[in-house]
């Protein structure tokens, strides 16, 4: 079985001058589903780095949470982490997979351009492209609204904003939606998940 690390959100508990890395139990369970095992890293880069060479993972998938510092987040060091993670991956030929933050993520580290959006909190909407869904679910203040030549533009809301996007010649691709998120997991979610990061082992 596969092994697919995943990044984690940092929450800030100032009561106990506390930076706590967490994440939706839903997530390693969707992992699961899709024929994964998952494993979460911390947001310390040296560590996840560490953790990603002795596990050799089948994929790194980036989870929701956390505006980039860039953009007013408050959590730089996943920023690094994910930094580190990607360039890591990239050199390595392994799949990135990334969700909501991630997509925004990895918009922002090939150069595309990241704004504010109206309408996309708490909502479910459609998407149309090459990936159509008459609704999927939408949690993010920030979206992608361009993106270099080299990513391809899977999926768009109706307001133009990208919702899905791929890399031409790296594997790496993202989607704006949270997959862990529905009731029951989406097999078309499943599917592009288990597209990128291949078959059990």
């Amino acid at each position: 079985m596969k092994t697919i690390l995943y990044t984690q959100r940092v929450d800030i508990i100032k009561s106990y001058g506390e930076r706590r890395d967490c994440a939706d139990q839903r997530i390693p369970e969707f992992l699961s589903a899709c024929g994964y095992l998952p494993v979460p890293v911390s947001n310390l880069p040296e560590l996840a780095l560490a953790i990603a060479r002795k596990t050799s993972p089948g994929g790194i998938f980036l989870t929701g949470g956390n505006s980039l510092a860039k953009y007013g987040g408050d959590a730089p060091e996943r920023d690094a982490t994910e930094t580190a993670l990607v360039n890591w991956a990239v050199s390595k030929g392994i799949p990135v997979f990334g969700i909501c933050r991630g997509l925004q993520f990895l918009a922002d580290f090939y150069g595309g351009t990241i704004a504010s959006l109206e309408g996309h909190v708490a909502t479910r909407h459609a998407v149309q492209g090459v990936i159509s869904r008459k609704e999927v679910n939408s949690y993010h203040g920030l979206g992608v609204r361009e993106v270099p030549r080299e990513l391809e533009v899977l999926s768009r809301a109706g307001d133009g904003s990208i919702e899905a996007l791929r890399h031409q010649s790296q594997k790496v691709m993202a989607v704006g939606w949270h997959p862990e998120r529905e009731e029951a997991f989406d097999e078309e979610d499943i599917r592009l998940v288990r597209e990128l990061f291949g078959k059990e082992e």
